[in-house]
């Protein structure tokens, strides 16, 4: 087993206290710093990049060759952590204690501790790990004039204006798969340079309200539906995906069901847990969100959009886009096709 103490000012002083003990290169390029380890210790990449306003993004892919804990000290930095397991596990405990907690795959945690205490992260060797940790530096951002923590549960404001570091506090989220598709347009991202990390910066803070949202319905007592388990959760989200990635067929309940084998009742359950929304509600969202993207397309009229999208009636298109969006889609066509012609001007 290997123990890292990490006695840290920033996330990037936490990459070079794990070089110390690990090994490895830091590549940077365009203020994101890379941690390349290739060696009987370990083989992966662990990634840090800081935004503006004390947010900063630590993500792990990499595989241990022995048990790594970093024993990290709540000292002069000390954010408050939002993780988010993609793939593997990892044990967290405080200092205090000698009770970890296993946080398993697309399960979250979110934790912070007082200052002098310890937050102990056991990562276990063998195993692939993508771990995923939004950091906030509470007196940076609490000066983001966006910022209003008032409107936070009590528990997380709580935390959130603890700018002295007096309290110890740590959530273990449920199951959240939501969260993985956001990790997907992380990966998925090729731009370079400041464009790179503004839309790095852009899926941070979606990650960072989602853990907020998902901590919210567990201060008002909402768990996962009783009616499915994790394995039916997940085929759940696998038409979700299946409906963004072909939003124009027409899709039933029934025939939904007879392709994931789940009863009715299970897939309106799963929804609502997953998206929010009855099937028909997230069919009608995706189809209008895939509208916006289309008339973005100078090439395509309303009526063409309308069609290809899966509706039937204009009319009734243009009276759920303007009820969703508050533009008619004409309005909306017409001022992209505006927005298109600037951007091609300035090019």
């Amino acid at each position: 087993m290997i123990e890292i103490e990490i006695l840290a000012t920033s996330s990037k002083d936490t990459l070079h206290l794990i070089q110390d003990i690990l090994g490895g290169r830091i590549k940077e390029t365009s203020n994101e710093f890379n941690l390349i380890i290739d060696n009987e210790k370990a083989k992966g990449v662990i990634k840090h990049i800081q935004f503006d306003w004390g947010v900063n993004l630590l993500d792990f892919d990499i595989t241990f060759s022995q048990d790594v804990i970093l024993k990290i000290e709540a000292s002069e930095f000390n954010p408050i952590r939002f993780v988010y397991n993609y793939n593997g596990d990892f044990k967290h405990r405080f200092g205090i204690n000698n009770d970890e907690k296993l946080v398993e795959q697309f399960h979250s945690l979110i934790f912070t501790n007082k200052t002098g205490g310890y937050n102990h992260v056991h990562f276990p060797k063998d195993k692939k790990l993508e771990i995923n940790s939004v950091q906030i530096v509470r007196k940076n951002f609490l000066k983001k004039r966006t910022t209003n923590v008032s409107s936070l549960n009590n528990r997380l404001h709580e935390v959130f204006v603890d700018t002295d570091h007096d309290h110890r506090f740590s959530h273990y989220g449920a199951l959240n798969l939501r969260m993985s598709d956001y990790i997907k347009k992380l990966k998925k991202i090729k731009s370079k340079g400041m464009v790179r990390i503004l839309k790095i910066e852009s899926i941070i803070y979606d990650m960072l309200s989602l853990h907020i949202e998902q901590h919210n319905k567990f201060q008002r007592g909402v768990q996962l539906p009783t009616s499915l388990s994790k394995t039916e959760l997940k085929l759940v989200r696998k038409l979700g995906n299946k409906i963004i990635k072909d939003p124009s067929f027409n899709y039933s309940l029934e025939e939904l069901s007879t392709e994931s084998g789940l009863s009715q009742a299970k897939l309106q359950d799963g929804f609502k847990f997953l998206y929010n929304r009855t099937v028909t509600e997230y069919v009608r969202h995706i189809r209008l969100e895939s509208s916006r993207e289309l008339m973005r397309n100078a090439d395509l009229n309303v009526s063409q959009v309308v069609y290809s999208i899966g509706f039937t009636s204009r009319s009734y298109f243009s009276k759920i886009f303007k009820e969703k969006y508050n533009v008619t889609p004409n309005e909306y066509r017409k001022n992209a096709l505006n927005n298109l012609i600037v951007e091609e001007s300035a090019a």
